[in-house]
């Protein structure tokens, strides 16, 4: 049992309940068994945690990532979408077990430290000569400890057929379909408490078939598991749907079978009224990635609309070639900010923020209901940050402290329980050997490209 006192407790709950000295205990159970006012009556053996003031607020939520990017970091950095991609997908057509591995151990590792204990990822490329390269970012998860719903990605319409990715990164259809069964029968727990859940993730209209879309969707409904695509990116993106297909991306998603309250979108970026109206009436949910989105200059998504309309919105860091900082507790205020850039300093508070981080993310992944708020009986999956320093000192509300000030330090942060950093320190993995294996990663990768 482990009793954390003395703390700024925000429940992101229904009610937004906030206790200041406060306390939260979590069972051997690895759940929440007490969150309220005061001191605890405890007297069971505990580890008790004085959190000096600081705040506790759920775990964040990840709800869109590349991992395997990692290892092309600074690459393109004054492309749109389409021109960054087209200068690295011949890059990623060499991707291996090893290298993926290795930048996802970084990637996860940085996630940890920035408040994050659940990330999904989005993987797409598999190189025939590549080797299992989605078992090897299972096994960096597990290394780092975070609760980890990788996607099994898929792209099979090439340059020549109209598509956007070279010839040598897409499977065959039917590969792809059956490597994507393949993977939920081997890796998916669904189980209320799973640290491993797999979702199917055809990559994006661009780069997939009209019938890969569709039968994913099959696919995924029959093996009751999630789908995520990227959708509404960009300007070129809807240029193409409407080019190829006639219609907007969300009417095409729609087509295909690809809205719902099992489907959670990557991006949404451009989606007009009738569009926003769709996906909260279908329960389709959104990740919303603002620093990716502003370093691609793809524009600025209307979160405000779609968390009105009732669609479930999470944030995501995006791929690390494509948002180079990765740091999750950063994207609260980059949130915050994007949406007081589209409407004023009224369209969204601190508290909304960590609410689309949080319980927001939980609903993306269908993890509403054990994830992303501290209420009794929920998974311990919390975070203790520290706020006492110089760069929050004078900023007295807690939740304002994390979301508008500098990156906070992550003091304790708990997966079902466990901990998986302490101190600001990661518990199953070390810094630095992560740092020199992305590193070698990173300049394999970059030494066969020349």
């Amino acid at each position: 049992m482990i009793v954390i006192e003395n703390a700024t407790v925000a429940t992101v709950d229904a009610r937004g309940t906030e206790y200041t000295g406060g306390h939260v205990v979590v069972g051997d159970d690895g759940r929440i068994a007490a969150v309220g006012p005061g001191v605890p009556d405890i007297s069971d053996p505990c580890t008790k945690i004085d959190a000096g003031g600081d705040l506790v607020t759920p775990g964040l939520v990840n709800t869109h990532h590349h991992l395997y990017q990692w290892a092309t970091r600074g690459l393109a950095l004054d492309e749109t979408l389409f021109g960054w991609l087209t200068t690295l997908y011949p890059i990623w057509g060499r991707l291996d077990a090893e290298i993926v591995g290795a930048a996802a151990g970084a990637g996860l590792g940085w996630l940890a430290l920035s408040g994050c204990t659940t990330s999904m990822d989005h993987h797409y490329v598999f190189p025939r000569d590549g080797g299992d390269v989605l078992e090897a970012e299972i096994q960096a998860a597990r290394k780092i400890g975070l609760r980890f719903h990788p996607t099994r990605g898929s792209m099979d319409l090439s340059r020549k057929d109209g598509g956007l990715p070279p010839d040598h990164v897409v499977e065959d259809t039917d590969e792809a379909l059956a490597a994507t069964e393949a993977a939920i029968d081997r890796w998916h727990d669904p189980s209320p408490a799973a640290t491993l859940q797999i979702a199917v993730a055809p990559c994006s209209p661009f780069s997939v078939t009209t019938r890969l879309m569709t039968e994913a969707a099959v696919l995924a409904r029959r093996k009751g598991v999630r789908l995520h695509t990227h959708l509404a990116e960009t300007d070129d993106e809807e240029e193409f749907c409407r080019k190829q297909f006639g219609c907007t991306p969300v009417e095409y998603a729609e087509r295909v079978g690809w809205l719902g309250d099992d489907v959670w979108l990557a991006h949404g970026v451009h989606l007009d009224d009738s569009a926003i109206a769709r996906l909260g009436a279908t329960g389709t949910g959104v990740a919303h990635c603002p620093s990716s989105n502003a370093r691609l200059g793809a524009g600025m998504a209307r979160v405000r609309e779609l968390v009105d309309h009732g669609v479930p919105v999470g944030l995501g860091v995006d791929g690390a070639a494509s948002q180079e900082v990765s740091h999750l507790g950063a994207e609260l205020r980059q949130a915050l900010y994007t949406a007081r850039q589209r409407g004023g300093p009224k369209a969204m508070d601190a508290r909304e923020a960590l609410r689309l981080g949080t319980i927001g993310g939980a609903r993306c992944l269908g993890r509403q209901d054990d994830l992303g708020s501290i209420e009794v009986g929920k998974l311990a999956d919390l975070v203790l940050w520290r706020l006492d320093g110089l760069g929050h000192d004078g900023i007295d509300d807690k939740v304002a402290a994390l979301v508008f000030g500098p990156p906070a330090r992550v003091e304790l942060a708990l997966v079902g329980g466990r901990p998986v950093v302490e101190r600001g320190e990661l518990v199953g993995a070390d810094e630095e050997t992560l740092t020199r294996e992305a590193r070698r990663a990173h300049r394999r990768l970059l030494a066969a490209e020349r």
